[in-house]
């Protein structure tokens, strides 16, 4: 059983889907994305007790060539515990924070950086047991054009 959140600066991000779209992996509502890992800190992670999924081998691909990488799935949630969500543009270093409403324009954003905390929700059903990462705060530094600061956007 995990007790403590866990806080990642620099992080990259994937398979994001803050907008909760339905699609092959997702159903409508809901909000995900996946924090990818190093291997020290995804082995770790997992001896922890963390949901981390590693990339399966593959008959097409040169292990000596794999750039695949671990990663970590995290839940969007507005329920009872809302995450603080926060959009840094690059150049001007304006911060807007971003609510159940508009933190889907992050599933598009040119993103430079990111830091996270995610808090653990240890679970136990019909025996089963397993902790599923959640967002508790999420600072996302997106590249602006050219002109978004003269106009202040």
């Amino acid at each position: 059983m995990i007790q403590g959140q866990v806080s990642m600066e620099g992080v990259r991000i994937g398979f994001r889907n803050f907008n909760g779209e339905e699609g092959q992996y997702n159903k409508k509502g809901d909000r995900n994305f996946v924090v990818f890992l190093d291997d020290e800190t995804a082995k770790n992670m997992k001896a922890e007790g963390w949901n981390v999924k590693f990339p399966k081998d593959r008959d097409d691909i040169d292990p000596d060539e794999d750039t695949r990488e671990p990663y970590l799935p995290v839940s969007v949630t507005f329920g009872q515990y809302p995450p603080r969500v926060v959009l840094i543009n690059g150049q001007g270093g304006k911060a807007t924070k971003l609510d159940e409403d508009s933190i889907g324009m992050l599933d598009w954003a040119e993103i430079v950086d990111v830091d996270c905390i995610i808090r653990p929700y240890n679970w136990t059903v019909n025996g089963n047991s397993g902790t599923k990462a959640y967002l508790k705060a999420l600072y996302v530094t997106i590249n602006e054009d050219e002109f978004a600061e003269k106009y202040g956007i």
